[in-house]
């Protein structure tokens, strides 16, 4: 294995033939994790909503994700960054991964000055979300009860880290989203939130989705893997005509669109397959 001292910066999630969009991460690899307070510092630094670290640990990496305002459990789209830097730099292949709480794996494979990389989620399980809880929310944004999707009935998910699931009617409506930064971060820590995962069902196989992440310090992520497999699981758990499948598309009203692919299993709480592309990106 081949170790690293450099933050590599990738975009992960890239939508379109060429690669754009997509959502920056921070990538770094070493022979042994940094002190907590430098793998904190480092992430702010970086400003991205995620930085990855990894060091080699028994068969495969040992990781841990930061935000620029504090650790979080898992990251889908740094981890799909990782993968495409282990591709890139020790070749093909599946990579074992232990964060915090779970052994995962990443699948990378590069691709001209990028890769492909797909990930396998820590188990998911989802609940419905209270009263108080939905009535919070919806004020946070201001949303209406009508302004939801009665097909998906909002729900607290997790794929390897916490998210509240709130479905809307319309595209409208999503493409409408707006929060205060600070009323968002006091509730999403409040209720232990990574995310706030929006959504828009465009059929049952294609999901629009916006993440608020103020519990990281993010306003907004434009792609976010850890709530696609949130996402899957619940839908799963709700018996959705999901047919095995759902694409979501993600980052379009930040201008940085982005493609997750989500492939889910028969076995409830099972793990979630969510891929995509990566872009290496220069400087």
């Amino acid at each position: 294995m081949q170790t690293i001292t450099k933050v590599h910066k990738v975009a992960a999630f890239t939508a379109g033939e060429q690669g754009e969009g997509g959502n920056p991460a921070g990538v770094m690899i070493r022979a042994a994790l940094p002190e907590e307070p430098a793998m904190q510092r480092i992430a702010a630094e970086m400003g991205y909503s995620e930085t990855v670290f990894a060091a080699p640990h028994e068969d495969g990496w040992r990781v841990r994700y930061f935000s620029p305002e504090g650790e979080v459990p898992f990251c889908g789209h740094a981890t799909i960054a990782l993968g495409a830097v282990l591709a890139r730099q020790n070749g093909d292949g599946i990579f074992p991964l232990t964060t915090n709480h779970a052994r995962v794996t990443v699948e990378g494979r590069a691709l001209g000055a990028g890769a492909h990389a797909a990930l396998q989620s820590p188990a998911t399980a989802s609940a419905p979300a209270t009263p108080t809880l939905v009535r919070e929310a919806l004020a946070l944004f201001g949303y209406a009860l009508a302004d939801l999707d009665d097909r998906i009935p909002p729900a607290v998910a997790n794929g390897g880290a916490q998210h509240l699931v709130l479905a809307l009617n319309s595209r409208d409506q999503l493409r409408a989203m707006r929060y205060e930064l600070a009323a968002g971060r006091e509730l999403m820590r409040r209720h232990g939130f990574a995310t706030i995962s929006l959504v828009y069902a465009e059929t049952p196989q294609r999901f629009h989705a916006r993440n608020a992440f103020a519990s990281g310090g993010v306003y907004e992520d434009p792609a976010t893997g850890a709530a696609a497999a949130a996402l899957a699981g619940y839908l799963r758990d709700l018996d959705w005509p999901h047919g095995g499948a759902i694409d979501i598309l993600q980052g379009e009203d930040m201008g940085s669109p982005c493609h997750l692919q989500v492939a889910i299993g028969d076995e409830p709480g099972g793990s979630i397959r969510v891929a995509g592309h990566a872009r290496m990106i220069e400087g």
